[in-house]
């Protein structure tokens, strides 16, 4: 498979955005893994033929625009070279839409954010397991 992060796998729409960021959502899973926060969701009606990522940096933690894209190149680049484990599994298990909140209080090497996105693609490619699992046996 090729390792590209197209314009089909961004996550661009408003609705969808503010769907993934609501408050108190029960549809919003979370967990955290330094430097990351991820928050998804998984749409069973109607799953997007790839997941659709996000990526943030805080402009209150990096006031400058150039450490702010640093961070955002360096989770994406992180991003297209681990999603064959998340984009293998069946598309009704997957997550849809997922947002990778960055959290560090400082700018962090590309290997500990590396390390950092292959961890958490592999817990959300064992929690969508689960989740196809349950599903199989209800």
């Amino acid at each position: 498979m090729k390792q590209t992060f197209g314009k089909n796998e961004r996550l661009c729409s408003p609705r969808l955005i503010g769907r993934l960021f609501q408050r108190g959502s029960a549809e919003v899973q979370t967990f955290y893994l330094f430097p990351f926060r991820i928050l998804y969701i998984h749409d069973m009606q109607s799953p997007p033929p790839l997941p659709q990522v996000l990526f943030s940096v805080s402009k209150k933690q990096f006031k400058k625009a150039v450490d702010r894209n640093l961070i955002r190149r360096r989770c994406r680049e992180s991003y297209r070279l681990n999603k064959e484990p998340l984009i293998s599994l069946p598309r009704e298990s997957r997550p849809s839409y997922i947002a990778f909140l960055y959290l560090a209080k400082e700018i962090t090497t590309y290997d500990v954010i590396e390390k950092a996105m292959a961890q958490s693609l592999k817990r959300l490619e064992k929690l969508s397991l689960a989740i196809q699992k349950n599903q199989s046996n209800s």
